[in-house]
């Protein structure tokens, strides 16, 4: 058993997305001819500053988003960046309020949902767009983002991160030119470069066991993750999805560690983390 079991073999995009009214919730209709179609842009769409409109959604992505913290019964999420995907993760944390039966675990930012920003545009953009039944699931962060290092490695850092322990981390953000300073001349701010966060890295050894990571795309700064995470994660790339997943497999801190992992995860984080103590023997 391993991180591929996230998704189920048979998995209906198609049904999820009707189901759960995601189009309604984002309100665009997804007008490709298969769900899991990419869009085809210009190469140099995605490291142009000068472009300021919002990428349009691509409806594969936010379904798994969705599913993943339904399945995980996710409790707290900590986004790297705002957009539609804020309004899905929302949305799946409402359902997970609705449906919970715990109440001996402990959480302090219960069901809550934080995305931190370097765009007060974007910021305004997805504001607006948050129906009533999510504010107060929906905390949104703005902050610059600065050059920096993690262990003489050249990276950026948020300046202020919110105060959280997440049980999924989700990282689409910041673009490569949001950056301020340089270091010994170099930044991120170049067409070449790339997004390089190492928030993750300077916050690892708070996460809890069972923490999920999962970076759209960027991966060079997932890379750059992989290559610096000291504890124990599981990391698998899923190319038809161009998508990234770390999982904490650890055992329990201590009782309220293991109590949510218990309720959220069940049998089967269990089943993982044997599989990666095995494989070490």
């Amino acid at each position: 058993m391993n991180l591929l079991d996230l998704f189920p073999d048979n998995f209906n995009y198609e049904k999820y997305l009707i189901d759960n009214k995601l189009e309604d919730l984002i309100g665009i209709k997804n007008l490709q001819d298969k769900i899991s179609k990419k869009y085809n842009i210009d190469p140099f769409h995605n490291v142009n500053p000068e472009i300021k409109e919002p990428f349009s959604p691509e409806f594969d992505d936010l379904i798994r988003l969705h599913y993943l913290i339904k399945s995980r019964k996710a409790t707290t999420v900590l986004e790297f960046g705002v957009g539609y995907s804020t309004l899905v993760m929302g949305d799946a944390i409402l359902q997970n309020s609705l449906n919970h039966s715990f109440n001996d675990i402990r959480c302090s930012n219960l069901f809550e949902l934080h995305s931190i920003d370097t765009s007060e545009e974007f910021i305004k953009i997805t504001s607006e767009k948050i129906p009533n039944q999510l504010k107060s699931i929906i905390n949104l962060h703005f902050s610059d983002v600065i050059m920096s290092e993690f262990n003489g490695r050249i990276s950026t850092l948020f300046d202020i991160n919110p105060n959280i322990s997440p049980d999924i981390i989700y990282v689409d953000g910041p673009d490569q030119f949001s950056s301020k300073g340089e270091i010994r001349g170099l930044s991120t701010r170049h067409p070449d470069r790339m997004p390089m966060i190492a928030d993750i890295l300077s916050m690892e050894h708070f996460l809890c066991p069972g923490t999920l990571i999962v970076f759209d795309g960027r991966t060079a700064n997932a890379r750059f993750i992989k290559s610096n995470l000291q504890r124990d994660w599981s990391y698998l790339y899923i190319e038809k999805f161009d998508q990234h997943f770390f999982e904490l497999l650890e055992n329990p801190l201590g009782i309220h560690n293991k109590k949510k992992i218990d309720y959220c995860l069940g049998k089967d984080f269990y089943k993982r983390l044997n599989t990666k103590q095995q494989s070490r023997i």
